[in-house]
């Protein structure tokens, strides 16, 4: 045994070659849907109500995304889930020089109320649940989801939805941010306040995971690192007079799901017994507050553009992982995503992806399946023991704003991302495809592209809207949130109002750049 070779996570958990009882001395099998919530926070799970299913789509026009969102109801999606380009993302509109050869290229192009009426046309807002990965302009977009909703005769009290809306993670790895930390916790603070009155039903912030992960964290780097960011905003929201047991059942998160099966599974169950624990002892007594709900992507980085194919069974592992998981929402990569935005073909072999295992794998028939295990248990416990290390290192620091300011979050992703490449180059990490099982091959996956000619039609459709509004109205808009800006009054309503009189995404962003700054 002692001269085998030892084997870890790339999260550095060593693996045993077996697992027994003694490996678990402290285990307690807890009651799904009872604090701390670790076996899932339903009592019937997936017996109850499946997962929402999602398909995350956006390209070019609005009238293109549409187009898909009608394909993908038609094939049995549950919500959808908007993809913005570049500029929508920081503020931009289609016409600004930065948005140059961006236009429509990562997402779709968003510039007004009119293109997010061609978004949704046909579809109506209180019946689907609308998932928006946005963060600095998350503000605008919610604000222009609303005035369309309003526009369709829609109860608010009834539409429901998420933003990503969180700007500590774009800090650390993603990179989408406008204003410096101090004044985008203002405005998300502006959200929670504003959406717990009139769109209660509405998750106002998806703490993401993912984008931490797909920088190159480790699974308990993840947690630990999402959960730490969760906490800052939690304390931003009491700090601004706000209650832990509203706001807190509007809190949702974000999660990647990578192919090491268990390890995953454990990440997912030592996430929510952590974060209930993160809330009790801030002062949630609500247990709708103290749970962890989340949506999990499969992993992006994880994909390979030798042998796309492969790809697929990539992707059915990390769904397996995420609903084992306990997982409340979930978006399958399409196969070819390594290669371009995911064809037709693609995207319904992801969702259909989904639908076997939904109906036919039988992993949905009992809540969290891998409890008891010997191993998932000690697995889920060093996981969790792991990531508590790191959170306590960053409260030490001052939370998570104070962690990002040195670039301590930044490193730890950095040294991680190394580790895994390093790895990969030297053959002890297999990728299948890649550094081993590897083919000469000539691609003949066809590649979704997108044309060019989307900006030139975009940046039309805007100047032809800015020469038909009303000029004076829009002054008169833009120049409230200006003051707003500069006191402590809620931007919500204004910016609601401003996007009614049609200013647009760039001239609602520029204001408040004037006013806050950019952060650099």
């Amino acid at each position: 045994m002692d001269n085998q070779k030892k084997v870890f996570t790339d999260s550095g958990i060593e693996i045993k070659e077996v697992y027994a009882a003694i490996d678990n001395p402290l285990l307690k099998i807890e009651q799904p849907g009872e604090f701390p919530y670790t076996r899932g926070v339903q009592p019937d799970m997936y017996r109850g109500k499946l997962w929402t299913m999602r398909q995350y789509a956006g390209f070019s026009t609005a009238e293109e995304s549409n187009k898909r969102y009608h394909y993908l109801l038609s094939q049995g999606v549950s919500g959808l889930s908007v993809a913005f380009d570049l500029p929508t993302q920081i503020g931009y509109d289609s016409n600004h020089s930065l948005s140059d050869g961006e236009v429509g290229k990562v997402g779709v192009a968003i510039d007004s109320l009119e293109d997010v009426e061609l978004l949704f046309a046909g579809i109506n807002l209180e019946e689907v649940s609308t998932s928006m990965t946005i963060n600095a302009s998350g503000f605008i977009l919610l604000a222009f989801y609303v005035a369309l909703a309003k526009k369709q005769g829609a109860d608010l009290k009834k539409i429901s939805g998420t933003i990503q809306n969180d700007i500590l993670k774009e800090y650390a790895a993603r990179g989408t941010y406008i204003y410096p930390p101090k004044q985008s916790m203002r405005i998300i603070t502006d959200i929670f306040e504003w959406c717990a009155k009139e769109v209660p039903k509405w998750n106002t912030i998806s703490i993401s995971g993912y984008h931490i992960r797909e920088a190159g964290s480790t699974a308990v780097q993840e947690i630990a690192f999402t959960l730490s960011n969760g906490k800052a905003y939690v304390k931003a929201a009491l700090d601004k007079g706000l209650d832990i047991n509203v706001f807190g059942k509007r809190l949702s998160f974000f999660f990647n799901s990578h192919n090491n099966l268990f390890e995953e599974v454990a990440k997912f169950r030592a996430a929510r017994k952590m974060w209930a624990t993160i809330m009790k002892e801030l002062g949630a007594t609500d247990p709708k507050a103290m749970m962890l709900r989340f949506h999990t992507q499969t992993g992006g980085s994880t994909l390979t553009a030798q042998q796309p194919q492969n790809n697929i069974s990539r992707v059915t592992i990390q769904t397996l992982a995420a609903v084992l998981g306990g997982t409340q929402s979930l978006h399958t990569n399409g196969f070819d995503e390594a290669l371009s935005l995911p064809t037709e073909e693609a995207a319904r072999i992801a969702l259909r992806t989904q639908q076997i295992v939904a109906f036919e794998s039988g992993v949905v028939d009992t809540v969290d399946p891998l409890a008891g295990s010997y191993f998932i248990e000690a697995l889920t416990a060093e996981v969790e023991t792991a990531a508590w290390k790191l959170i306590n290192q960053i409260d030490a620091m001052g939370g998570s704003v104070a962690a990002i300011e040195v670039g301590f979050m930044q490193d730890e992703i950095a040294k991680s991302a190394y580790e895994y490449q390093r790895n990969i180059e030297s053959g002890e990490k297999i990728i299948v495809g890649v550094n081993k099982f590897d083919v000469q091959e000539k691609n003949i996956t066809s590649v979704f592209k997108i044309d060019d000619s989307i900006q030139k039609t975009q940046i039309d459709k805007l100047l032809e809207l800015k020469s038909r509004r009303d000029n004076n109205k829009v002054k008169q808009c833009l120049d409230s949130i200006a003051v707003a800006a500069k006191g402590t009054d809620n931007l919500m309503p204004l910016v609601v109002t401003a996007v009614e009189n049609f200013c647009t995404l760039g001239e609602i962003a520029d204001v408040l750049r004037a006013e806050f700054g950019e952060f650099k």
